[in-house]
């Protein structure tokens, strides 16, 4: 033992009354140290003793035996900060073990998704799960190193999705850009285990047909945002040729899912008295570890804000603090302006040329709707956005006809979760139980990091005129000088006059490029710091 926290001689030992000594004595705990009893009930019986002991000991008077002196005191201050942190411990493990056990968060779904989860595992019949026949499109941009995700995993989780859908009723939509040898076999492999209409498709997209966007220094870049636009396009391009309607459109990121949870996500959130799933969108939550959510960039709550720290409940309380509310109330339909999630669910007839007749019946091209929904990026220089927040944000436009409607149609459904591993998954249905607990510490934590992030134009309508402030390059007249030594230029940003456009909530200033020729040890992304202001050598 350490001479700090050793005993001086002339102190009167503790009695000894060792817990272990009276568990012998009535039999207990057997002499060879295994315990019949479970653990959790030898504690309950033992923690209290230990306390009042030790409690008593640190707190009693001092006697003519053993007095108290400034040593002792010094050395007894310690062993009460050890004692209380594990009272503290002790108390929230049991509190962990009671709000899991007793009121666990997104775990017992209501019925309807249990009557789909019985009809997908009581029979092994094609199109079990989709009990209306509704016809889903499937669609995937992927970025497979070696054939990872189309050879493991992820695959058999799409291929046993379109089984519980009926091969009938589905169309898969699979698109990559400049595979390596290895992933475009593996695509070749998949494209023999599918067996519903499909079309499984790679290529290495030129950049340079992309449009690109001038810096300062008059370099033109590509936006990151723009080529993945592009390339999820590029995965909805049989929309353009298929001969039916579909009810659905399923896009799915490189996560792991359950099969069954995703036709939950298509057919079971926010169901109306008919029993169908009324959305414009509905998303799934992603996860980077067990109690990490992960795409925060496109996500938004109901007021246009952006998120707290990435755990649960996600939201924070600005404005109505609906989004939040909803997740603590426990709802499968979260409502949100925005939400991507590595898998979501749309109205499919806003991305296809629209007959005004049933879905799922051939098309008549001479009422069909032109300009279906495409997946886009921010034009302007220094303004980003994600991709997958503008498209919610033009689909909401759609449906209603305002920037930021009461009811978005936009849903996440917290009952669905994903994972960008195997083992995260797993962990996933134990980890979210106790997740109720976090509610206080998670608003604390945001407001004192500054979350959620100011945007000036959260607020803003489409069509709105807006005076504001954009870049322009070179020395301008006014002492509103901005350096930019890192593009070898300098500008300003004097007033301008410009029109809103759909999703202006969803973005913020920055620049995100495509490296095209990384050197040696250079990523593929980038994030161009945005001009700074200096003081006017003019002023």
């Amino acid at each position: 033992m350490s001479p700090r926290f050793g005993r001086p001689y002339n102190y009167a030992l503790l009695p000894r009354s060792s817990i272990e000594d009276k568990a012998h004595v009535y039999g207990e705990i057997p002499l060879d140290g295994r315990s019949s009893k479970p653990w959790f009930r030898i504690l309950s019986q033992t923690l209290p003793s230990v306390i009042n002991i030790r409690l008593k000991h640190f707190f009693k008077s001092p006697t003519s035996s053993s007095h108290s002196t400034p040593r002792r005191r010094r050395r007894c201050f310690p062993r009460i900060i050890l004692w209380v942190s594990f009272v503290f411990v002790y108390v929230l493990v049991l509190l962990v073990v009671l709000e899991a056990t007793f009121l666990p968060s997104y775990t017992y779904r209501p019925s309807h998704y249990n009557e789909l989860r019985k009809s997908a595992l009581n029979t092994t019949s094609p199109g079990r799960a989709n009990l209306h026949n509704e016809k889903v499109f499937i669609a995937a941009s992927i970025y497979d190193q070696n054939g990872t995700l189309t050879s493991g995993p992820w695959a058999d989780a799409v291929l046993s999705l379109v089984d519980l859908l009926g091969p009938d009723n589905v169309f898969l939509s699979v698109y990559e850009n400049n595979p390596d040898p290895v992933s475009k076999q593996s695509l070749a492999d998949l494209k023999q285990r599918v067996h519903c209409n499909s079309s499984i498709n790679d290529e290495t997209l030129s950049l340079n047909d992309l449009p690109h966007i001038t810096l300062p220094s008059g370099e033109k870049r590509l936006k990151r945002i723009a080529f993945l636009a592009e390339v999820r396009n590029r995965a909805l391009l049989p929309l353009e040729k298929a001969d039916i309607t579909f009810d659905k459109l399923l896009f799915v990121n490189d996560v792991i899912f359950d099969p069954i949870e995703a036709a939950q996500l298509l057919f079971s959130t926010n169901v109306d008295s008919t029993g169908r799933a009324n959305y414009g969108a509905a998303c799934a939550v992603d996860f980077i570890n067990p109690f990490k959510f992960y795409d925060r960039f496109a996500t938004r709550d109901l007021d246009g804000y952006s998120l707290g720290i990435p755990f649960y409940p996600w939201f924070t309380d600005a404005g109505s603090g609906a989004s939040r509310q909803d997740v603590l109330d426990g709802k499968d339909a979260v409502r949100v302006r925005s939400c991507w999630g590595g898998m979501t669910a749309f109205e499919a007839k806003w991305f296809q040329p629209q007959p005004h007749h049933t879905p799922g019946r051939v098309l008549n091209t001479t009422t069909s709707v032109p300009n279906p929904l495409r997946f886009r990026s921010e034009q302007e220089t220094f303004w980003d956005s994600s991709e997958c927040c503008l498209i919610n944000a033009d689909l909401q436009y759609r449906r209603s006809g305002v920037g930021m409607p009461e009811d978005s149609g936009i849903y996440m459904n917290p009952f669905v979760r994903v994972a960008y591993d195997p083992q995260t998954l797993r962990w996933l249905s134990l980890s979210r139980r106790p997740e109720r607990l976090y509610s206080l510490i998670h608003n604390v934590l945001s407001h004192m990091v500054g979350f959620p992030m100011f945007n000036p134009r959260r607020t803003e309508e489409p069509g709105e005129t807006i005076v504001d402030k954009k870049w322009e390059f070179g020395l301008p007249v006014s002492t509103n000088l901005y350096n930019v030594s890192r593009f070898g230029s300098a500008g300003s940003y004097p007033e301008s006059e410009r029109v809103a456009t759909p999703g202006g909530f969803c973005g913020g200033r920055k620049l995100l490029l495509i490296n095209e020729s990384p050197a040696e040890g250079e990523g593929k992304w980038v994030n161009m710091p945005i001009p700074l202001p200096i003081p006017s050598p003019l002023s």
